[in-house]
């Protein structure tokens, strides 16, 4: 399927890599090709998710805050007999140092010298995002994956913290229509 998508489609997905290694995930998943397709700058994509007051930094602020470890939910069950994770992450950091709860690499990712190496897994549903991304472009009748269908399969699978990110002042069906709108206008 990565051989249908295009230059532009490309650098998305690698823009999303480098951000979930940037936030220290160790997997990429629909929130990272939200910030993927809001650092490749293409259109209409760009325009759409700008007017939309989706912006790269305040997503990233969002995706960062979420963490990787436990949902909102699992937060909120180990709140309710105590345990503030916050307070937890805290004490750990004192006592061993910053960052000692960052995942580390599964063996054998490590490159030379020690070194992470370049690949890091999709999760479940970020991999449903490209595959309903490629649903998109061949519904719309296109030969290739572009952004514009990526954002499309991310927006169909949108939930958690991708969902809250592109839910700024619009819903998830009203950004669809609003990139079905701008394909049929230029098409």
């Amino acid at each position: 399927m990565f051989e249908r998508f295009s230059t532009d489609a490309r650098a998305v997905v690698i823009d999303a890599q480098k951000e979930a290694r940037a936030l220290k995930s160790p997997r990429i998943g629909p929130e990272h090709l939200v910030l993927g397709l809001l650092s490749v700058p293409t259109e209409p994509v760009q325009g759409i998710l700008a007017d939309s007051g989706i912006v790269l930094a305040a997503a990233r602020r969002t995706v960062a805050e979420r963490g990787i470890a436990l949902s909102d939910a699992d937060a909120d069950a180990l709140g309710s007999i105590g345990i503030d994770l916050d307070a937890v992450r805290r004490s750990l950091e004192r006592t061993f140092g910053k960052g000692v709860l960052d995942p580390e690499p599964p063996k054998g990712q490590r490159g030379w010298f020690g070194r992470k190496s370049g690949h890091i897994p999709f999760t479940k549903d970020a991999k449903k995002a490209l595959e309903l991304s490629l649903r998109e472009a061949l519904a719309r009748k296109d030969n290739h994956i572009g952004p514009e269908h990526v954002l499309l399969g991310v927006l169909r699978a949108a939930d958690g913290t991708a969902r809250e990110i592109l839910e700024v002042s619009v819903t998830v069906d009203e950004l669809r229509r609003r990139m079905h709108a701008a394909l049929d206008r230029a098409a």
